[in-house]
């Protein structure tokens, strides 16, 4: 099937699954399961009666297999009826289908290899994100059945070879399925939008995987989700090779769900899937200047000041500051202080901006004193996107892409290399040094300076980091300095590596997760410049409890999202419920990066499969909770659709709005959740989001105890920047399946 991921496919599961469980299908939950690799586990005659029975429907950490860098084995035990060549459309064939599988697979019958998933490296230094990686998926086998690897009516053997990097390892989230070939099975229904289209055009592709040629009948419908009707509907007669392609334009301004049916022409079985296209929402910035920054900017008497004025409009620009502290200088075309201030207290000043189509002022306050990220970060990190295979190049031309497309002019400046940095050894005094793939790290941290950008790295308290790169441990005030002398301005610090320390010892105290946190902290505070400290251990021994003692400046709660609803759902909903008491300035709960764009966590990038709601409904959540809002996505990249998602300036102000409180839930339903935070104007940022997976209407005078709705209230829709109504005229709200409306109520 061609490899479209641009939108998510929601699949009408009850019709696509009446399809495949019928009379002569067969649905296995358990397996036996061993660790470790042996070719003769592949052999019917192996005797597996020693194996543990594992579920196929839970990962293997679930069920305390963890085979992370190993091999493992499954082997499934069938007997396989005859007759079920009776059901096969295909004549011959039946089908094998494995659950999502994480990471590689070969999969055997009888001992023959029926298909495989992914490269299995001969161990785990081979192993690579381009080559091996397969992110959880579904496998689909076709056997032949004419050439005796089938034994009809008598016992089968599945036996399925898997390889686990990292994670959760092993089958999940489904079932084992052995079913006749139906033609309409060969048949994928997707929608390619691969960048956003600005006249707003996406294509229904229209997929054969079969060798036979298909026919049919596609129906599809248009709807308009604020108008609440069908605006266009038409049926069209199909022959089917190989792909079939049919184009779409609609208002890249309107919200619509586009739902296209495929019926067999033969079987009169049908498949449908359904997508809601990249709408915008944002209006249009305008050409004059505009401030989208931060009001407030803590920074340490004494250490550098590097702050980019986030104007927006028309270039060229220039620049100006009212009341400009003594030690600050201002590059008047680039928009950038650049200084230092030995004393203590609060500067205020104006900043302004002027192009040919007028001037903005705003206002903006210094504070010097102990407290530093008085705002979340926003900014760039480059993990999402590269992964491993990340670079100085790439790097730098992520920076230059937020100069070049705008997003520093929102606030954007945090640029992040993630891991893999490092050299194989440490130089002859000790000193951490890069590999050949960044050759000057002293020279991009002084051009991301000049830019106004800040300069982030990452570390471990262990001895190798997650990708097995150097670590810091036993080096820490070696590093520390290093870093200064680099200009880094932002140290992620990922407990990957101390889990052999940690796991070497008995002690389980609050004290052993502090430790290697405390250590690195107290020679980051005596270097001469402020550098953003991001603890990164996934939320162990509770750690927004004690985050801000280690002088933390954010901290991870959880593990690592992947850019599916569910991740999503969990990490930002599930588990930042409870945790708002922790948050504040100079210290933010986090929830790890953005999701948006083009990612892949290696050299080999796709767009993100989240829906177009699911991505409003991301950057709403993050703005809410007052989180780290880091772009993990490949800036250069970055279509219209992608930019205005991340280029709200009232989003934005949301999530760095001076008051530092985190949004919390307010009202909880099977279909709805209602979150909200006080904004430093004592008006309310109010999230609704649709948790379920239909559309909703509400009226929000039926909310309005926690919509915060008072008599002459005004309710804002936040991403279309503007009023409403107010509580004597309330109006219905539409919200789509995974969506939001994000409100600020005043």
């Amino acid at each position: 099937m061609k490899q479209i991921v641009s939108f998510m496919l929601l699949f009408t599961w009850s019709l696509f699954t009446s399809i495949l469980l019928q009379a002569q299908d067969i649905v296995i939950k358990e397996a036996k399961f061993t660790k470790g690799d042996n070719g003769e586990y592949k052999n019917v005659a192996f005797d597996d009666s020693q194996w543990v029975n594992a579920s196929v429907e839970k990962n293997l950490r679930k069920q305390k297999l963890d085979i992370t860098t190993q091999y493992g084995w499954y082997r499934i035990h069938v007997n396989i009826p005859q007759s079920m060549l009776n059901e096969s459309e295909l004549k011959g064939w039946i089908r094998i289908h494995l659950p999502h599988i994480d990471d590689c697979d070969e999969t055997f019958l009888n001992g023959h290899l029926i298909g495989k998933t992914g490269v299995m490296p001969r161990s785990h230094e081979e192993y690579s994100h381009e080559i091996n990686y397969r992110y959880p998926s579904t496998r689909e086998y076709l056997v032949n059945a004419n050439n005796g690897i089938v034994k009809w009516n008598e016992d089968n053997v599945i036996a399925v070879r898997v390889y686990n990097a990292n994670d959760q390892g092993g089958m999940m989230n489904d079932l084992v399925r052995i079913t006749p070939v139906r033609r309409i099975e060969g048949i994928a229904l997707a929608f390619d939008q691969q960048a956003f289209d600005p006249k707003g055009h996406t294509n229904i592709i229209i997929d054969n995987k079969y060798s036979c040629k298909q026919q049919g009948q596609v129906h599809v419908d248009i709807f308009d989700i604020d108008k609440q009707q069908i605006i266009h509907s038409f049926d069209k007669n199909i022959s089917i090779t190989k792909t079939s392609i049919i184009p779409i334009v609609y208002d890249k301004n309107t919200p619509i769900r586009i739902t296209i049916t495929y019926t067999d022409k033969a079987s009169k079985k049908a498949v449908t899937a359904t997508t809601i296209p990249h709408y915008i929402q944002t209006p249009k910035a305008p050409e004059q200047p505009r401030y989208n920054g931060t009001s407030v900017y803590g920074v340490r008497p004494g250490s550098p000041v590097i702050f980019k004025l986030a104007f927006s409009g028309n270039k060229p620009m220039t620049y100006s500051v009212q009341n400009l502290p003594e030690g600050l200088d201002l590059d008047t075309q680039r928009g950038v202080l650049h200084g230092h201030i030995t004393q203590k207290g609060d500067y205020t000043m104006t900043l302004i901006a002027e192009n040919n189509k007028g001037k903005a002022e705003a206002p903006f306050t210094l504070k010097v004193g102990n407290t530093i990220a008085l705002t979340p970060p926003l900014g760039w990190n480059s993990w999402n996107c590269w992964g491993l295979s990340v670079s100085q190049e790439k790097v730098k031309s992520s920076a230059q892409a937020l100069l070049d497309k705008g997003l520093a002019d929102y606030g954007f400046v945090y640029v992040n290399i993630d891991d893999s940095w490092t050299a194989e050894k440490r130089a002859s005094d000790g000193r951490i040094v890069p590999n050949e793939k960044f050759p000057d790290m002293k020279a991009l941290g002084d051009w991301l300076h000049q830019q106004g950008f800040k300069f982030g790295i990452y570390s471990s308290p262990g001895d190798l980091t997650c990708g097995d790169y150097l670590g810091s441990i036993d080096h820490e005030e070696q590093d520390a300095q290093t870093f200064n002398e680099w200009g880094i301005d932002y140290l992620k610090y990922d407990w990957c590596g101390y889990y052999k320390v940690f796991r070497a010892s008995d002690d389980r105290s609050h004290a052993a997760y502090l430790r290697p946190y405390i250590k690195m902290q107290q020679y980051l505070r005596q270097q001469p410049r402020d550098i953003f400290y991001s603890i990164c251990q996934y939320g162990m021994d509770e750690v927004w409890k004690w985050g801000t003692y280690v002088d933390a400046n954010s901290w991870r709660t959880t593990g690592d999202i992947t850019d599916t609803w569910s991740s999503l759902y969990d990490i930002g909903f599930n588990k930042q419920a409870q945790l708002y008491p922790y948050a504040g300035p100079g210290h933010w709960n986090d929830p790890d990066m953005l999701i948006v764009g083009k990612v892949g966590w290696s050299s080999q990038l796709r767009n993100t499969r989240l829906s177009t709601d699911e991505q409003y409904t991301h950057i709403s959540l993050w703005a809410l909770l007052a989180a780290n809002m880091l772009i993990g996505c490949d800036v250069a990249q970055i279509d219209d659709f992608t930019f205005n998602l991340l280029c709200n300036n009232e989003v934005l102000a949301i999530n760095q709005d001076p008051l530092g409180q985190q949004a919390r839930p307010l009202f909880k339903h099977d279909d709805i959740q209602i979150w909200g935070r006080q904004l430093a104007d004592s008006s309310y940022a109010i999230g609704i989001f649709n948790v379920s997976d239909k559309d909703i209407s509400i009226n929000p005078n039926d909310y309005k105890e926690y919509l915060k709705i008072q008599p002459n209230t005004t309710i804002r829709d936040i991403w279309r920047q503007k009023d409403l109504s107010n509580d004597t005229k309330p109006c219905l709200l539409h919200i789509p399946t995974h969506g939001v409306k994000l409100l600020r109520v005043f």
